[in-house]
């Protein structure tokens, strides 16, 4: 079993793809991924991209992936610290690197820059090497630990 950290892009990409990771690996993101592809996909219907309804049914789907969502005060420590190490202003892609260095294998995001500037701190894994599962329904939610 790897445990995969999945970016806000790589949900929002596995749901308008109606793909999931292999069930024998795990997937784990920030708690403030749900924020995130919700403004993104209110974003889109917002600018004419995409369907208010084809927006929800992804947002539906992303409910029902099987994503373990963490956000203790240890996280939130170690993406500051991470922030600090790498120069960056803001938080948000620290606290998806720093749950890569406490709980996870890899981390994985369609954005290469950010890949790149990770080097050597995380693990990274390519979209196109996740362990994608069948096309099909999603399980329930999973609950936040």
């Amino acid at each position: 079993m790897t445990r995969y950290v999945v970016h806000a892009g790589v949900v929002l990409r596995l749901a308008s793809e109606e793909r999931q990771v292999s069930a024998e690996h795990r997937l784990l993101a920030p708690t403030l991924l749900r924020s995130q592809v919700l403004s993104a996909l209110h974003a889109a219907v917002h600018n004419g991209a995409l369907p208010a309804d084809a927006a929800r049914d992804r947002l539906d789907r992303i409910a029902r992936m099987p994503i373990r969502l963490l956000g203790d005060g240890v996280l939130r420590r170690r993406a500051w610290e991470v922030a600090d190490r790498l120069g960056w202003a803001g938080t948000e892609d620290a606290e998806y690197v720093a749950l890569t260095q406490l709980q996870a294998d890899a981390f994985v995001t369609l954005d290469e820059e950010l890949a790149r500037s990770v080097v050597g701190i995380v693990a990274t894994v390519r979209y196109d090497e996740l362990p994608l599962g069948a096309v099909g329904a999603l399980p329930h939610p999973a609950t936040e630990a």
